[in-house]
């Protein structure tokens, strides 16, 4: 069976129909064989203001359904998620080229984020305020904000969406989706999923949920849109630096998760063991396409020989493979423009004294797939390409002496999604944790930079865009505040001892 029959076969039984992924005009491949596998039909700005019309009005409903029974509709979707999850996580392995555990580990989080979005819908709760005024009574509510675009990434072309869209459902707003142009197939079936919740619920408006296919123009039309409030995007700095302002010029909310430069800090107490199986998956895993990649490490030098030859090591037995006919560790770069960009950053990283380790392309289902090496890049400080992000599995290792100063090279690049440290010094623990430790976002340590749980918010700062998606409080973001005075008493007082008497 080819990955197209495949794909189609997957696609139909989740309940996508035939005339949505063929006979159009928007090509989608699988990087695991380089083939195409499906023909989209795509949409238009048009196409898409009409979407956003449609969302606008069911917000006018969605709004009034309590947020418990909206809860309701997203324990259905986990249901139908459970259901779904072999083939679900089959389509993303052949669609973003990862690994079945990947695949099914990433509908997992789905799953996840809807069992945690049931709950919060008993909790969207404000505060109760003291207030300097007798007979008042100071609060807060929350309140459904309206449309939320949401703009996602190949590499997670499923979780982010359910992290989004689990949030937005509960706190009473509809979504409207446009995925990536590399992973527009698992986008309609994890719609076809939400249809089939949909369809077990009494309530809902038509055209909660919706999904626009298409190029930059249709995200373009969300960002530009005065009818959607909160763009959540997803994706390079680079594209951070395009929708950030726009939506900024028409006073509207963003949610920005961007480019991550990350890096582990071997510290002389480590547990080298364990820092170094840490390292390898954080380096490695997905093809060092995940946003919280390890891309930088600091080595402490009386532990270097140790690290490094270990490293080595494991950089030259690492199995990379056909994820989905093997059981090879490293699968697929998505495209010619990610092996391309790997290449470049390895000539400048030897251009700037570094020595590399694996790096070559290796011989994996033809010309047509980019399969790589995973690259050990001994850098003789952190120059050159090392202050920026390559979407590629490179690590670039350095060599430290003085532990302030390496908090200071930590910190010293432009984003700060994920970051970590492997030392059993509580000092050095605590430090890094502190406010002049790691700047990033998501601070760990003794595991590595990737792998977030559902529960805590994620995001980062500084050229990640600031933004904050899945646990913790994150649920904010959808909605809009007010605060409430309610005056009881028979007199009127006014705040900060003003009086105004009128005879």
């Amino acid at each position: 069976m080819t990955l197209t029959t495949e794909a189609k076969s997957l696609l139909l039984s989740l309940g996508v129909a035939e005339a949505d992924f063929s006979g159009g005009t928007m090509p989608s491949y699988s990087p695991v064989t380089g083939e195409q596998i499906a023909t989209l039909p795509v949409d238009t700005p048009e196409t898409a203001a009409a979407a956003i019309e449609r969302a606008k009005a069911a917000f006018k409903d969605w709004r009034l359904v309590p947020a418990p029974k909206r809860g309701e509709l997203v324990r259905l979707l986990g249901e139908e998620l459970r259901a779904s999850k072999e083939a679900l996580g089959k389509l993303v392995s052949i669609e973003a080229g990862k690994s079945p555990s990947e695949g099914l580990g990433e509908v997992q989080e789905m799953i996840d984020i809807c069992d945690f979005a049931v709950g919060l819908s008993r909790q969207l709760y404000g505060l109760t305020i003291a207030t300097e005024r007798p007979g008042h009574r100071m609060m807060e509510t929350w309140h459904p904000l309206g449309v939320v675009g949401v703009i996602s990434a190949f590499n997670f072309p499923v979780a982010v969406w359910s992290w989004n869209t689990a949030l937005a459902l509960v706190c009473g707003n509809p979504v409207i989706w446009k995925p990536s142009e590399k992973s527009p197939l698992t986008a309609l079936a994890s719609q076809a999923i939400l249809n089939r919740a949909l369809a077990r619920f009494d309530g809902a408006p038509e055209n909660l949920s919706q999904v626009l296919i298409g190029t930059g123009e249709i995200g373009n039309a969300l960002v530009e849109s005065p009818d959607v409030p909160l763009i959540s995007a997803t994706g390079s700095t680079r594209m951070g630096r395009i929708v950030g302002p726009k939506v900024a010029a028409r006073f509207g909310r963003s949610i920005l998760e961007l480019g991550g430069n990350n890096a582990g800090i071997v510290c002389p107490s480590a547990d080298l063991d364990m820092a170094l199986r840490a390292v390898a998956f954080g380096a490695m895993g997905t093809a060092g396409q995940r946003c919280t990649t390890m891309r930088r490490l600091f080595v402490h030098e009386s532990v270097y020989d140790q690290i490094v030859p270990g490293l080595k090591k494991a950089y030259a037995s690492v199995t990379v493979g056909n994820p989905l006919t093997s059981s090879a560790l490293v699968g697929p770069l998505v495209d010619k423009l990610a092996f391309d960009g790997m290449e470049a950053a390895l000539e400048e990283a030897k251009a700037a004294g570094g020595v590399v380790h694996g790096g070559a392309r290796a011989d994996v289902e033809g010309d047509a797939a980019y399969y790589v090496h995973p690259a050990l890049v001994e850098m003789p400080s952190q120059t050159g390409p090392v202050t920026e992000e390559t979407f590629a599995p490179i690590l670039y290792v350095m060599k430290y002496t003085d532990f302030d100063e390496v908090l200071e090279q930590h910190n010293a690049v432009g984003a700060g999604l994920s970051s970590s440290i492997f030392t059993t010094d509580l000092r050095e623990m605590e430090t890094f944790l502190s406010a002049r430790g790691s700047d990033c976002g998501i601070a760990n340590v003794n595991i590595g930079t990737s792998g977030a749980e559902i529960g805590g918010a994620f995001g980062g700062e500084k050229e990640t865009g600031g933004g904050r998606e899945s646990g913790s409080d994150a649920w904010r973001a959808y909605m809009r505040r007010a605060t409430n005075t309610i005056n009881y008493s028979r007199e009127l007082p006014l705040a900060q001892g003003v009086t105004f008497d009128i005879d």
